[in-house]
């Protein structure tokens, strides 16, 4: 067996120096191209591997950087799936279905968190670390970020998804970026967005629209930062509208589509509104399919908006108004940020605040096709 190529062996074939090597490996838009190239040359023509245990040892880091958030916008129609529970000699290779279309039907599309994670994604990549990924669903002694808060160099965690108490003994340890919410004076690098700012606006077109009676407002959960900004924006645009807020039906869901539908078929029962603002686009989703099921025609009935701008919200029928936000963007700013602190730790906390986009769709707009 040959002897494994090492990081000096590139070096030398490349003419260049062994931090070179590295810094094309890890970071290679930071090296001129035509050194670049002659590393990479060097790299393919001696089958270079790199040794992630040393290069680690060397430099005291793992090369590998953490996201953590609570999957609670995870897809929750989605079936349960035992392979070892089929054993292929008995599971046929595929099956043939003729199935109705049903334009209004849950779709597997991208939602708020996948589109963060493919941000994370992209930025690490260029960046030169390695991505972990951990979801606490289901979590609520926090294992899972302690497990990789002591595998990875920096941590990026959604607002309020850990304890203070559990977030600061990690940060202690490791940097620590908080994505969306509010920045709260502490002494962690935050993305945040304007949330309360855009639903005050989203919820001034809603009324501009209307008459004022038979508002509902679809919150999420209790503890999140985000749907607390969301319902302090609502809040502000209904009284600067003269409406008083008790006469407003409150409804409170936990940011998934089966969460919505289960709102919508509250509101049938209690009394269709004129408009309901929800606080998400998944809980509008199933709003609106708790509506077709009772024969509530959207925007004819009521008028419903969202929040996140996920694709399904555009690929609902009727198209969801909704406030976009730059999804992919926030991921990607959070690994900038974590980049940035594990160069100087000592620098002071930065705040990386994104713009958002209000969408006017059909599903806001009278007169307009029903569901």
């Amino acid at each position: 067996m040959s002897k494994k190529a090492t990081v000096y062996d590139v070096a030398e074939r490349a003419g260049v120096s062994i931090a070179t090597v590295s810094r094309v490996l890890r970071q290679p838009d930071a090296v001129r191209p035509a050194t670049r190239e002659r590393v990479l040359d060097a790299v393919t023509e001696l089958g270079y591997v790199p040794s992630s245990s040393a290069r680690g040892l060397a430099e005291r880091r793992t090369g590998v950087i953490g996201l953590y958030f609570p999957g609670f916008d995870a897809s929750d129609d989605a079936p349960l799936l035992d392979v070892l529970a089929n054993s292929p000699s008995v599971t046929p290779p595929f099956t043939v279905e003729r199935e109705a279309a049903d334009p209004g039907a849950p779709q597997p599309t991208m939602l708020f968190l996948d589109e963060v994670l493919r941000g994370a994604e992209l930025e690490a990549w260029k960046q030169g670390f390695v991505l972990m990924i951990g979801v606490g669903r289901d979590d609520p002694t926090r294992e899972t970020v302690r497990d990789i808060a002591g595998r990875v160099d920096g941590l990026m965690v959604l607002a309020q998804s850990v304890p203070d108490d559990v977030l600061a003994r990690l940060a202690r340890r490791i940097p620590v970026v908080v994505l969306s919410g509010p920045a709260r004076g502490d002494d962690y690098d935050h993305v945040t967005v304007s949330n309360a700012e855009a639903m005050a606006e989203l919820t001034r077109l809603v009324l501009s629209e209307s008459d004022p009676g038979g508002l509902a407002f679809l919150g999420g959960p209790e503890d999140s930062p985000d749907g607390a900004q969301r319902w302090e924006g609502f809040a502000d645009a209904v009284v600067e509208a003269g409406i008083a807020l008790d006469e407003v039906m409150v409804l409170r869901g936990d940011f998934t589509r089966a969460s919505g539908r289960r709102a919508g078929e509250e509101l049938i029962a209690r009394g269709v509104p004129t408009a309901l603002v929800a606080a998400n686009d998944q809980m509008a989703l199933g709003a609106i399919d708790a509506f077709r099921s009772g024969g509530v025609r959207v925007p004819a009935d009521v008028r419903v908006t969202g929040f996140d701008g996920i694709e399904a919200a555009a690929l609902s029928r009727p198209a969801l108004t909704t406030v976009r936000q730059p999804m992919i963007d926030l991921g990607r700013a959070a690994v900038q940020l974590l980049a940035r602190r594990l160069e100087h730790p000592d620098a002071d906390p930065m705040t990386v605040r994104l713009p958002l986009q209000i969408l006017v769709r059909e599903s806001s707009q009278r007169p307009g096709r029903g569901v």
